[in-house]
This record gives C-alpha cells, sequence and structure tokens, in this order.
C-alpha cells in the first residue's frame, strides 16, 4: 500500500518535520521546557488538520473517503487529537501498538490502512526526539490522533503529494508477563520478583548445568506463540550461573527490550521459541549454547554458564506481514 508510516516514513518526510519546527509548547511555538518530552515534542494543530471531520475511537472502524470541501495544502505537519482515550498516557521509550490509515488530501480517497487486526503493525518505540514522538506525543491509549503531512520533494526529484492520516493508540506492551503462576520446578533457580515485577534469581546449591539449555515456565501466558522468525518484545535479567552476578538486565536499563528471536544465543531462543506472550521463563543456558563460540574468546562472557529469567510481553510476526 503507498502511503506513510508514522513508524517508517521516509527521509523526505522526516526531513519536513524538522524544517517545520514540529514541536508542541506554547502559542509562540516553542516548547514548555517543564512539560514532558514526549508531551512537549507532540506536532502542533493548525487550520488544516482542525477543518477535518474525524471522529471515533481508537480501533473504530475507519472510513473510506473523508469528506474534503477544499483541496488540503498545509505548509508544514500538523496534529490534532481527534479522540482522547481513557488509558495509560504514553511515555518516554514505551513501545505502542498502532492502526492507520491514509488519504489523499487533494480528494480524500483513502490510500490504505494497516494494524485494524493484531499482529499487522510492528509496535513503535516513543523518543521525543523522532518523527514518531512528533505524531503520538503523550497522548493516552484509546486516542484516535489526526495528521497532515505537506506535499515534499525528494533528493531524488520523487514528488509525494500532501496526506492526512489517522492514527489509533491501540496499546502499550504490558511491562511484566500476566500469565498463570506455574509449580515451581525442582533444581531449576528461584525467582521471586519485586513489587514492580523485577526478578531475583536464587540460584541452587550445587545446581547442575545440563548439557542442552533447560527452561521451565514461571507464569503460563495466553498470547500468541514465538516463532523463530518473531520480534520479540521483553523484559529480562541474566545472571552468571557461577556466582549469581547480574550481566544484563531491561529492568536496569528501565524499558522493555526488543529484538530479533534469531539475533541472541542459541540458548537464550531456546527459552523463547515455542513460548506464549504472557509467560516468564527461567533458563539455564550452558556456555555452548551462550557465548562459549569460536571467534568469541575475548566475551567476558565465553566461560560461562548463564541463567535468564524472561517475561515475554508482546510479539510481532515479520514473516506473516511480508507473506501478505
Amino acid at each position: 500500500m503507498r502511503f506513510r508510516s508514522a513508524a517508517l516514513m521516509s527521509t523526505a518526510v522526516i526531513a519536513v518535520l524538522a524544517l517545520s519546527g514540529c514541536a508542541g509548547g506554547d502559542e509562540s511555538g516553542e516548547p514548555d521546557a517543564a512539560a514532558d518530552p514526549l508531551c512537549a515534542a507532540a506536532g502542533p494543530s493548525g487550520e488544516a488538520v482542525e477543518s477535518l471531520d474525524i471522529s471515533g475511537a481508537a480501533g473504530d472502524e475507519v472510513p473510506d473517503s473523508l469528506d474534503i470541501a477544499d483541496p488540503i495544502d498545509p505548509e508544514e505537519f500538523e496534529r490534532a487529537v481527534v479522540t482522547e482515550g481513557d488509558g495509560a498516557e504514553l511515555a518516554e521509550g514505551d513501545f505502542v501498538t498502532y492502526a492507520l490509515a491514509g488519504y489523499d488530501a487533494e480528494t480524500g480517497e483513502q490510500l490504505g490502512k494497516a494494524g485494524y487486526e493484531p499482529g499487522e503493525m510492528q509496535p513503535a518505540q516513543l523518543s521525543a526526539q523522532s518523527a514518531v514522538g512528533q505524531v503520538f506525543g503523550c497522548a493516552t491509549v484509546g486516542s484516535r490522533i489526526a495528521t497532515v503531512y505537506p506535499a515534499v520533494t525528494a533528493e531524488d526529484g520523487t514528488e509525494t503529494p500532501a496526506q492526512i492520516q489517522i492514527v489509533d493508540v491501540i496499546s502499550t506492551p504490558e511491562k511484566t508477563a500476566w500469565g498463570e503462576d506455574q509449580e515451581p520446578v525442582d533444581g531449576m533457580p528461584t525467582v521471586t520478583l519485586a513489587d514492580d515485577g523485577e526478578p531475583t534469581i536464587e540460584i541452587p546449591d550445587g545446581m547442575e548445568i545440563p548439557e542442552e539449555t533447560e527452561t521451565a515456565v514461571l507464569k503460563q501466558g495466553d498470547g500468541a506463540e514465538v516463532t523463530a522468525d518473531d520480534t520479540v518484545y521483553v523484559q529480562y535479567k541474566g545472571v552468571k550461573a557461577s556466582d549469581g552476578e547480574e550481566f544484563d538486565s531491561s529492568w536496569s536499563r528501565g524499558m522493555v527490550a526488543t529484538f530479533p528471536v534469531s539475533g541472541v544465543v542459541e540458548g537464550f531462543q531456546k527459552a523463547l521459541i515455542g513460548q506464549k506472550v504472557g509467560s516468564q521463563v527461567v533458563a539455564v543456558l550452558p556456555r555452548t549454547e551462550a557465548y562459549h563460540v569460536e571467534g568469541n574468546e575475548d566475551n567476558e562472557l565465553y566461560d560461562e554458564d548463564l541463567i535468564f529469567v524472561v517475561d515475554i510481553v508482546d510479539v510481532f510476526h515479520p514473516a506473516e506481514q511480508a507473506a501478505e
């Protein structure tokens, strides 16, 4: 479909946003330094976007066409929240699941839509410094946002006409696994959770390291199943099996992590593949399925067996989307 995604905007569109000073703030156009950075980053409203007759909440049906009395030809990017949702306010670093529909700004004809079916659009990460942040700002989950983009001409001379988008804020991933608690498995590490869900890992005395990665489900989710081709959204903590020292943690960075399943070590892949979103898994990785591989001798974890606790909070199936 030939329209500009809020998450994957062309270089030309991003340049337009930057040059137009697309940022929220007072009537002078200056961002409010005291405001939340993501709130301050939201694009300004304007006559073009305010002239649109758009209604409905996030996830509602979108019209096949917009009734436009006169062609819309904005000089800069404009944004307005059409319907405010009653969910949580978006925050810096959040991943947001969204849907959008694009329209020709001259005729009102719908150019395409995506994200109204589960897993159809990859969640976007919010940043006050990005074009994505300018579109979403700190809107609340459940909101419907209208945006208009000016016509742009790329460096190669390619022209992109002015466009209107309806952007729906569908959800943000949970920060922790929500599945049903499972009975602990004898011989596996014990996991206790802080109030915010961060795990503490206790290694049993004399724990034997398996020849292949062993896993135990601590919380059984009921979401989509993870495959080898997926991109996952997780919270995780990794410690050395030798002394329990933490070496990596999304919790320490303060935000959900995302990566392709194929992009992590073999043992971590085994901890993910076949599990369901909403699950929490503890995995014991022998060094041969971690970082003990040829060419990795200088890695500080080369000779370490590892333990991970992983909360699987969302998944995206890019292979399914490519096939459609």
